[in-house]
């Protein structure tokens, strides 16, 4: 379950560490309190800040706060979540971390790799992920 201002891991190789939500864009709505918050699940997609970042990377740099900010967000979709997930077949999956991987305009991953872990409810639309990923459970 990710929500607004959440951390989470980021597991591409775009030289991104950590990051964090800003805005979930796709998901379901919880009752958390009084206001009605948008809740993240595996292939959710959201807006995110990146705040550990490689030295090296295209995430830090620029002359300006304007070119600064701008470099550090985009947009990820959700690929492991702490919170379980129930499967069709009666099962659930759940990870040790939650973890996002960074998207370009088009909706594909910026990465080339992605780092441990992902879950299968991934396949019916981002197929390229799962083909990057080094696992699927």
């Amino acid at each position: 379950m990710i929500i607004q201002y959440s951390r989470v891991d980021v597991a591409d190789n775009t030289g991104a560490k950590e990051a964090m939500v800003i805005r979930v864009y796709k998901g379901s709505t919880s009752r958390i309190g009084k206001p009605r918050l948008q809740v993240a699940g595996v292939g959710d997609i959201v807006f995110v800040t990146v705040k550990k970042a490689l030295p090296n990377s295209e995430f830090m740099g620029g002359n300006t706060r304007k070119d600064r900010s701008k470099r550090r967000t985009s947009k990820a979709v959700v690929v492991r979540t702490v919170k379980p997930t129930r499967r069709a077949d009666g099962g659930y999956v759940r990870f040790d971390t939650n973890a996002v991987v960074l998207l370009d305009d088009k909706g594909e991953p910026k990465g080339t790799r992605v780092f441990g872990a992902v879950a299968r409810e991934l396949r019916d639309k981002y197929m390229k992920i799962i083909s990057l990923a080094e696992e699927v459970v």
